[in-house]
């Protein structure tokens, strides 16, 4: 008689990048999806199979550990899979890979398993849920993720002072380079080409008496003057180019408002978070 077959853990296989991590542990997507397949092909009690794969960050601009559940798309994927009887759980690198900061590690872990889902990690394998006769299972889990939340902190702070370094000793350490300006081997260096088309604007200014929009016009018209990514000029572009005050007006303006992105973003999430209580 044959023996029957152990049904299979069918799992989303969840991968996220981060700048900061990237540029200090190289943990790339492709490396997590390896370490999570081969721990999957190494399961035979039960079988595990992965249907499913999402991504958190591109390997670019990345995706912070810091973000909750509702910011993260490729997490919110694989919790849907689980809540539509597509998956019985997900599976990941670690658990610092699905986040960070311990409360949003929490707060990933508790929704899972309130839709009866299952948590793997490669590193680890399941993480059973909280068990009050055994409280050592919650505090060992909460401890990993204290030392995650930490190791993402130095990464940020040696990130930061390593760019305040740089640029004491005065390398290139933030942003795009304005006009003018361009960087080489990590350091910022004048671009001959833009400062010839910013000094051929003064002159037309000084000596022509043309205004802004008559620059602007005037340079778009040529072949030989292109913005500073190669498109079209635009007026304010110009302004700021002429002007000193105008480009700290300009950046002043910047500054404010990513300040309120950031305050609106932060009162969006909170208005989501309580309309799901």
């Amino acid at each position: 008689m044959a023996t029957p077959r152990t049904p299979g853990l069918r799992l989303v296989l969840v991968r996220r990048v981060s700048t900061a991590g990237q540029a200090v542990d190289g943990y790339g997507l492709d490396a997590q999806e390896k370490d999570c397949r081969r721990w999957a092909k190494g399961q035979t009690d039960p079988r595990v199979r992965i249907v499913h794969m999402v991504t958190d960050g591109d390997g670019k601009g990345g995706k912070s550990g810091a973000s909750l559940l509702d910011e993260r798309p490729g997490l919110m994927e694989a919790v849907e899979w689980i809540a539509d009887g597509r998956a019985d759980g997900i599976l990941a690198p670690n658990l610092d890979r699905l986040a960070r900061e311990l409360t949003v590690q929490e707060a990933v872990l508790s929704y899972a398993w309130a839709l009866g889902g299952r948590v793997y990690t490669a590193d680890h394998g399941e993480h059973l849920e909280d068990d009050a006769s055994d409280p050592m299972r919650t505090a060992m889990r909460q401890m990993r993720g204290v030392f995650h939340q930490l190791d993402r902190g130095l990464i940020i702070k040696r990130l930061t002072e390593g760019r305040a370094a740089k640029g004491e000793r005065g390398g290139y350490a933030y942003g795009a380079p304005r006009f003018g300006q361009r960087v080489d081997d990590g350091e910022l260096t004048d671009d001959e080409r833009e400062n010839a088309v910013a000094e051929q604007m003064e002159r037309w200014r000084d000596e022509e008496g043309l205004s802004i929009r008559a620059i602007c016009a005037r340079a778009n018209e040529r072949d030989d003057m292109p913005a500073k990514r190669g498109g079209k000029w635009h007026p304010t572009t110009v302004a700021r180019l002429l002007s000193p005050e105008a480009r700290e007006k300009a950046r002043q303006q910047s500054a404010a408002a990513r300040a309120a992105r950031k305050e609106q973003q932060r009162r969006d999430r909170a208005a989501r978070l309580l309309s799901q209580r």
